[in-house]
């Protein structure tokens, strides 16, 4: 996003961070960077090096990137969990405070931004498919600059919920597959009846040889 986008919407640093990772502004990703800067308000936290934030994302939308930039939660850590259920639902606990919040959009969306005119229109070519990739744009920034302006309430429900983490990212040896050759986690080897152990793909390939 260029400077006078950035003028033009007066977005927050954080949200900058997170366009420069996700690569555009769109209404998904301001709804994870709307959660993540109010989990991060509730837990009074910073952004996790390690393993002490986990969030839990009922969908697998732009959202999920804001999360990886603001909260430090990422698949590769453990600590990014996404059960794909297709809801703007998302869970943040914090380990150390042990205390979790779950966040769950409470209505449909409703444009009352100033260009409303503007933005039915483009609504209706998108819903027509008749938008084109610069009409798209513009709509989805029509959307994020009205939603960066809502009252946090008035998008998304927040509850404290009890909620137990995951265990911490596990380690564990590697080990040659019996059948590839491939290194690959013991834990995640299959243990076959002649005594060899194999990976997961080669388990399946050989049931269906």
């Amino acid at each position: 996003m260029n400077q006078k986008n950035n003028d033009e919407f007066r977005l927050p640093k954080a949200l900058v961070r997170c366009i420069a990772f996700h690569g555009h502004v769109c209404p998904g990703l301001v709804y994870g960077y709307r959660v993540a800067a109010e989990a991060m308000r509730l837990l009074g936290v910073c952004r996790s090096t390690d393993e002490e934030i986990v969030a839990v994302c009922e969908n697998d939308s732009c959202a999920v990137d804001a999360f990886q930039v603001l909260l430090g939660t990422t698949a590769g850590k453990g600590n990014l969990i996404i059960k794909d259920y297709g809801k703007n639902a998302y869970t943040i606990f914090h380990r150390s405070g042990k205390k979790a919040y779950r966040f769950f959009r409470n209505t449909g969306y409703r444009y009352s931004g100033p260009d409303k005119e503007e933005f039915d229109r483009l609504d209706r070519a998108m819903s027509d498919q008749t938008a084109d990739s610069q009409q798209l744009s513009r709509l989805k920034k029509l959307k994020a600059r009205d939603l960066l302006t809502r009252p946090f309430e008035e998008v998304f429900s927040v509850r404290q919920v009890v909620y137990a983490p995951p265990p911490y990212a596990r380690m564990a040896p590697s080990c040659a597959c019996s059948r590839c050759g491939e290194m690959t986690m013991m834990t995640r080897m299959i243990d076959l009846k002649d005594g060899s152990r194999v990976c997961i793909p080669c388990s399946e390939q050989r049931h269906m040889d």
